[in-house]
């Protein structure tokens, strides 16, 4: 029953796409709890060339993390988070956590702020976005690329260009 209602949801979204104004907006909008402050992708990107860079940390599983990633992002992952993977991270340091839309990211930066890190933020719109925009991304072996990891098929769709599937 819930892959029939995800199914309809997702024919809905690309069915409704020509009156949305961007479809991929309003899908992130019934995702979000905004349990957590987002940040635009391109915030991120001005950030990234700053002195003081935030630690970004990558939600995604180590399948999808190897295929690309924002470069200088440090591989955590979801299934099998635990706060002791981050200890050597000070509470007050900015923290940008991200996943494939920012579902996932969004859980675990509920996580950060429940264990009292400060500055934690969700990047809106995930890797997907931030491949979207063409920003900068590199593989397990620090390679530059556009391949993106899709998650699955159906949320695939969102991304721009290259995408690889499990």
């Amino acid at each position: 029953m819930k892959k029939y209602v995800f199914f309809v949801f997702l024919f809905l979204i690309t069915g409704f796409a020509q009156a949305q104004n961007r479809p991929y907006d309003w899908m992130l909008k019934t995702l979000y709890k905004n349990s957590v402050p987002f940040i635009k992708v391109t915030e991120l990107k001005e950030l990234t060339l700053a002195k003081n860079k935030p630690l970004i940390l990558d939600t995604r599983e180590a399948t999808e993390y190897n295929i690309s990633h924002i470069p200088g992002a440090r591989y955590v992952g979801y299934n099998y988070f635990q706060l002791s993977d981050i200890q050597d991270i000070p509470k007050n340091w900015a923290i940008i956590v991200y996943c494939s839309v920012g579902y996932r990211s969004e859980r675990i930066g509920e996580k950060l702020k429940a264990a009292g890190y400060k500055d934690v933020k969700n990047l809106y719109g995930g890797i997907f976005e931030w491949a979207n925009m063409s920003y900068p991304m590199q593989d397990k072996n620090a390679n530059s690329t556009q391949t993106v990891h899709g998650y699955s098929r159906e949320w695939g769709v969102w991304v721009n260009g290259n995408v690889v599937y499990p």
